[in-house]
């Protein structure tokens, strides 16, 4: 959301109750828009009925019948000489509508990657009910999953980030205003105290920072003291260029303060397929789902059946070894970029090498603004970045940064692009000399 602070915190002005690590008031969190919905008794049924055994006989919702749909059976052929084959029975899971959660089958199969990827501590303790047990709703892709979470007027506060993420010294000078003890009193006497921390982990967009261990862990102490509910949202998680992977915030989250946004566009490679999924505590989760029954009922059924398949012939090994093959493909991409911003930007710009993630964060020596240079000499020498900018809350605000995506381009596209960039900057700094 923001550019050279990719950390921002929502700030949220409802009554808390407590002031301890474990998360007891979840509806701190939530709007009234949010605390209002409730689920319509047509998919409650709908729920209930793909929950039940073949024996049962519904007549609740009006599912269109599969005698006319004119599908019957699809194949995808697989780079590794495999195939997956979409039968009857599967093609028959497109006709009803689902439930808004997401496939029951897909669901249960993406909560046991989470387990095993992540390990979550709110799989391990005692939730007594109280619905900080971990749950996990499918998206229609990653975006959709963070603008549902989106608290609406909210104010946003930005946090400092360097090469290693977001910066624990600056969150707690920000947070410094309020004390810990304000997250127990009434809205009234602070309305603006932060409620909801977000932030990407990994590959950040745009710097391409991640966050170290030491910093995660000082992070979630710091939400703990002011309990802040954290937003991961982590994309490019699989596609870190350092082995072995940094753990989630969703690994160290023994409070049920954690929501995880994840994504298959990366590591599939096929951000059309629009399928992400989110892990979190139970009751905030379920309203995710009352706010999906209130837009699209559920994300489409034909990219769950084929993540599924897929997954389920693959097993969470061959997942991982092809997340494995997806980051090291991106790190000689990434390598490529950066010998043709050393060859043709040396003197000219400065830049740090990211570690995961798919962009270059270029930062121009000598120019202030790069908007109107990106946005219409660029284009004139046929070059196609992202001005600065464009990454900040405020657009109006000056930056001298540029972003260079690394995923699609060959080295010849990346060396003629990096000459071209430096043409144009050279061009830019002898204007303002004779300016």
């Amino acid at each position: 959301m923001l550019l050279n602070r990719s950390v921002s915190i929502f700030l949220r002005g409802r009554k808390a109750l407590v002031n301890e690590t474990l998360v007891k008031d979840y509806n701190r969190f939530l709007n009234n828009v949010s605390l209002a919905r409730k689920l319509p008794a047509i998919r409650e049924m709908v729920d209930i009925q793909q929950k039940s055994s073949q024996t049962m006989i519904s007549f609740a919702a009006g599912m269109p019948s599969f005698e006319m749909s004119p599908f019957q059976e699809a194949t995808f052929k697989l780079k590794d000489g495999s195939s997956l084959t979409m039968d009857e029975t599967s093609i028959k899971k497109l006709t009803p509508y689902t439930s808004s959660q997401g496939l029951p089958e897909l669901v249960e199969l993406l909560e046991k990657l989470q387990i095993e990827e992540h390990n979550p501590p709110t799989c391990r303790i005692s939730c007594n009910g109280e619905g900080r047990e971990m749950d996990l709703v499918v998206t229609t892709g990653n975006q959709d999953g963070l603008c549902r979470l989106d608290p609406h007027g909210c104010n946003v506060l930005g946090v400092d980030s360097d090469q290693e993420g977001m910066k624990p010294s600056h969150l707690r000078e920000i947070l410094s205003r309020w004390n810990p003890s304000d997250v127990s009193k009434p809205r009234q006497e602070v309305p603006d105290i932060p409620r909801i921390l977000y932030l990407n982990p990994n590959g950040g967009n745009p710097t391409g920072a991640g966050l170290t261990m030491e910093r995660k862990k000082e992070i979630y102490e710091i939400a703990r003291n002011y309990n802040l509910l954290i937003i991961e949202d982590d994309p490019n998680y699989y596609v870190q260029f350092t082995r072995p992977r940094v753990p989630s915030f969703l690994s160290l989250d023994e409070d049920g303060r954690v929501i995880r946004l994840d994504s298959f566009s990366k590591v599939l490679s096929a951000a059309g397929l629009r399928l992400g999924f989110v892990t979190g505590p139970k009751l905030l989760l379920q309203r995710l789902v009352l706010h999906t029954v209130a837009g699209v009922l559920h994300s489409s059924s034909l990219p769950q059946i084929l993540a599924f398949q897929l997954l389920n012939q693959w097993g969470f090994e061959g997942f991982r070894n092809y997340a494995d093959e997806v980051s090291q493909f991106y790190l000689k991409k990434r390598n490529m970029l950066l010998a043709a911003a050393g060859k043709w930007l040396t003197g000219l710009a400065e830049w740090t090498v990211p570690n995961g993630g798919l962009f270059l964060w270029i930062k121009i020596l000598g120019i202030d603004d790069t908007h109107k240079m990106i946005t219409d000499k660029a284009i004139e020498k046929q070059v196609l970045l992202v001005p600065g900018n464009a990454f900040f809350q405020d657009s109006g605000k000056k930056s001298s940064y540029v972003r260079a995506s690394f995923s699609d381009q060959t080295w010849e596209e990346m060396d003629e692009g990096m000459r071209r960039l430096a043409e144009l900057i050279k061009e830019e700094l002898k204007g303002k000399k004779e300016d």
